[in-house]
Order: structure tokens, then C-alpha cells, then sequence
């Protein structure tokens, strides 16, 4: 199959690459923990030409990402630990597992059942791995996965034990509290260790209403930075047509611009 050819090219490839005597001394020097840096590098431009809509880059976004995996392969192979058809048949087992009602029973299942069934499977395993079920509770989640993102991971990881809130009433509410919360803390001081506590409950607290009306938060905040950045670039070009600048522009004018950026948006 030339998809297979393709895959067996690659690692081909990969192999010349890393070999001792003939390959590219950049990709020589590297071991798993200097490729860190570059996967995610990579799979936030892939998350990044989805959500900009550049179908057509995706192909090579793609690879770039698919190369991470098959360098990881290759260190893994050299140290004798695992190759690139182990990975590939650990997702295929996994895949299969976490899919019964697919592969085994074939039934149709709600998305609350999906779920459900889910989070029993990944609990499962996570109980395999462990000694004991305090450790499993957490062990799956990476120390190094962006703050909101794990915030979302606990609060689902919680909310399958039934820990949480019939609706995001309850998530809304309790942001409001700790609303209220922050402007106490910030009231004595704002510069305290409980001020930034407060901070944080109320990130994590704004995380939950998120997940409760089906939000990736990661992708909210990169969304609003966007909208931001594109409208602060309007503001400057909104002033420059007046014969002002960001630098010699008061608050008060780059306010009155913003405002004024804002009704064009509406």
C-alpha cells in the first residue's frame, strides 16, 4: 500500500537522520527532553491553522506534528525501550478498548452514556497503572499541560465522581463569589500572596462555567487575545488617520478610539 510505503519512507528517513556516522548533527544532538519544545511548538500551529481556517496548510502543519512522533519513535528504538509500530498498535488496542460500543457490543449510546462510559474506562486504566486510587485519581493529567486546560481536566475528572454543578448557574454563581472574593483580598492588599490565591480561584472558577457550556477555555482566551490584538491594531490605525500615535495618544484618546473601534465592530 503506498500509505504504508509513505509511513516506512518516513521512518527511513528518521533513521538517516539520527545515524552516527552520516546523519544531521542538529537531529544528533537531540534526546526526548530537547523535542519537548518543538511538539508543542508544532501542535499549537496546527490548532492554529484549524482555527484561522488555512485547510489548505494543514497537511504540512500535520506532518510537522507527525514527525514529532516518528523522532520520538526513533530515540525510543535506539535505546531499545519501544519503535514506531509499538505506538502505533498501543493506539490501536486503545482506540478499540475505549470503543465498545463500536467494536464489541455495537449499541447507540446518548452523549451523557458516552461519557459516562468514558470516564469508567479511563478510570479503569488509570487504577491498572496504580498502586493505590488516590495516586490514579490525577496521574493521567500532565504537571506541564497549560494551566486552563488542566483546571478543565480536574473539573471533568471530579464532576464524572458527581462532584458538581447541575448547571452553569451554579459555575456562574460561584465566579461571582469569587468575584467578590478578589475585591476583599485586593482591598487589603493587592500585592499579597492571598490576593494572587483569590486570583487563581477565580481563573479556575471561570474555567468551570466554561466547561459546563461546552468551551475549551484554552481556545476562549486564545480567541480573546486575538480579538483584542486586532482591535488595539484598529485603535492604532484609528489614530494615526487623526494625526496622533500610541506614543504621544493620552488614555483618555486611546480610550475614546477603542470605544469608538467597538461601535464599528457592532
Amino acid at each position: 500500500m503506498a500509505d504504508k510505503h509513505a509511513i516506512e519512507q518516513s521512518l527511513a528517513i528518521m533513521a538517516k537522520l539520527r545515524d552516527p556516522d552520516s546523519g544531521c548533527p542538529w537531529d544528533l544532538k537531540q534526546d526526548f527532553k530537547s523535542i519537548v519544545p518543538h511538539t508543542l511548538e508544532e501542535a499549537y500551529e496546527v490548532a492554529d491553522c484549524i482555527e484561522k481556517g488555512e485547510l489548505t496548510e494543514l497537511k504540512s502543519e500535520l506532518g510537522d506534528l507527525l514527525f514529532q512522533v516518528i523522532f520520538y519513535a526513533q530515540l525510543a528504538k535506539e535505546q531499545g525501550l519501544f519503535d514506531f509500530a509499538d505506538v502505533a498498535n498501543t493506539l490501536n488496542e486503545k482506540l478499540v478498548r475505549r470503543h465498545p460500543h463500536v467494536f464489541a457490543e455495537q449499541s447507540e449510546l446518548s452523549d451523557a452514556e458516552l461519557s459516562a462510559q468514558w470516564q469508567a474506562i479511563k478510570a479503569q486504566e488509570r487504577a491498572e497503572k496504580s498502586a493505590s486510587p488516590q495516586m490514579s485519581l490525577w496521574q493521567d493529567i500532565p504537571d506541564a499541560m497549560p494551566g486552563l486546560s488542566k483546571a478543565k481536566k480536574i473539573q471533568q475528572r471530579v464532576a464524572s465522581l458527581g462532584f458538581d454543578w447541575p448547571s452553569y448557574h451554579g459555575a456562574l454563581d460561584k465566579v461571582a463569589e469569587e468575584v467578590d472574593e478578589v475585591k476583599e483580598a485586593l482591598t487589603h492588599d493587592p500585592y499579597s500572596e492571598h490576593s494572587a490565591e483569590e486570583l487563581g480561584d477565580l481563573l479556575f472558577a471561570t474555567v468551570n462555567v466554561a466547561r459546563h457550556i461546552k468551551r475549551d477555555p484554552e481556545q476562549l482566551l486564545r480567541s480573546a487575545n486575538a480579538k483584542f490584538a486586532s482591535r488595539f491594531e484598529k485603535v492604532a490605525a484609528y489614530l494615526d488617520e487623526r494625526g496622533q500615535s500610541l506614543e504621544t495618544a493620552s488614555l483618555e484618546e486611546m480610550d475614546n478610539a477603542w470605544e469608538a473601534i467597538k461601535k464599528q465592530a457592532n
